[in-house]
């Protein structure tokens, strides 16, 4: 059995994106900067709604719900971020995985049994995501309407993310067109998640547990910033709680 910790990525890869393969790298940097095997396998959507699913995901160590939205199965996305804030395994979720982590929490915490975001164009009254207010100026042709390094995102001082960075301030690299509907900004802290970052104007940018053993959800993508000698502190951050959690769940096995 590998002594490697397990990183199982909710998504469907397309080594075409121009940010999906850097999550294999940012874990990688992170596994240098800790001294740590860390060997991460995608887990296509569709796989997740196959009757084995929870078992297969009970053999990660940590679960990060990866960019790529609309995905090819919206519920297995929602069943893998399920199964881990219902299970406690560590988490992050970057992006689309951000977003889908709201949509979950507004189904099956608060019993919103139809939110969805305005990409999946399904007619719902309770659109959570909907389309960026605000483009970024001068960005590239193409390029979605948040992308880019944008700075002045505000870290809640005395969150678990704040505590991950070195001052309350930061610059991250965004790469999206749609975020969350300032109309459903309290779903977050309803369904127990509160907000710990946001824009300069005042928008979403990231939501954590206090409660749960590592969750966190960023509509950046720290993957895309994240550099060899230069790891992001959120993604070390989550690769330890992986191995933290990967030598417990030993512990616990040999007890029994």
């Amino acid at each position: 059995m590998s002594d490697a910790v397990r990183i199982g990525i909710l998504g469907d890869y397309d080594p075409e994106s121009p940010t999906l393969p850097a999550i294999d790298k940012s874990l990688q940097h992170a596994s240098a900067k800790l001294n740590l095997a860390i060997e991460s396998q995608w887990i296509p959507t569709p796989s997740l709604v196959q009757p084995n699913a929870q078992r297969m995901l009970e053999g990660f160590d940590g679960i990060w719900a990866a960019p790529g939205s609309p995905y090819q199965s919206f519920d297995g996305m929602l069943k893998g971020i399920e199964f881990a804030r219902r299970r406690d395994w560590p988490f992050l979720g970057t992006c689309g995985g951000f977003q889908y982590t709201l949509i979950e929490c507004a189904r099956n915490v608060l019993g919103i049994k139809d939110a969805d975001s305005a990409e999946n164009n399904s007619g719902s009254k309770n659109i959570i995501i909907y389309p960026v207010a605000c483009a970024v100026p001068g960005r590239a042709n193409g390029a979605p309407k948040l992308s880019g390094p944008i700075p002045e995102i505000r870290l809640r001082p005395g969150s678990y993310l704040q505590s991950f960075y070195t001052g309350d301030t930061a610059v991250e690299e965004f790469f999206c067109n749609f975020e969350v509907n300032p109309d459903f900004e309290w779903i977050s802290m309803e369904a127990g998640f509160p907000i710990v970052a946001r824009g300069a104007k005042g928008e979403i940018r990231a939501i954590e547990s206090p409660t749960h053993r590592f969750f966190v959800a960023t509509l950046f993508q720290p993957q895309l910033s994240s550099k060899p000698d230069a790891p992001h502190p959120l993604v070390v951050a989550f690769a330890q709680a992986a191995a933290d959690w990967g030598r417990k769940k030993l512990d616990d096995s040999v007890l029994e």
